[in-house]
């Protein structure tokens, strides 16, 4: 039983790490994408606008 554990504990550190880091550069990509930048400067002057 607790082989069974333990492998399945280490397939799951390995795969999840591998999963957070590609995960992590789409999201990183998505947000310095060119095509995206007018949207994030505009969204970043939502806070100072006076309305």
């Amino acid at each position: 039983m607790n082989e069974a554990y333990n492998s399945v504990a280490s397939f799951a550190q390995t795969w999840g790490l591998v999963y957070f880091v590609v995960l992590f550069a789409v999201v990183l990509a998505y947000a310095l994408w060119p095509k995206n930048r007018s949207r994030f400067d505009e969204a970043a002057q939502i806070p100072l606008r006076e309305d």
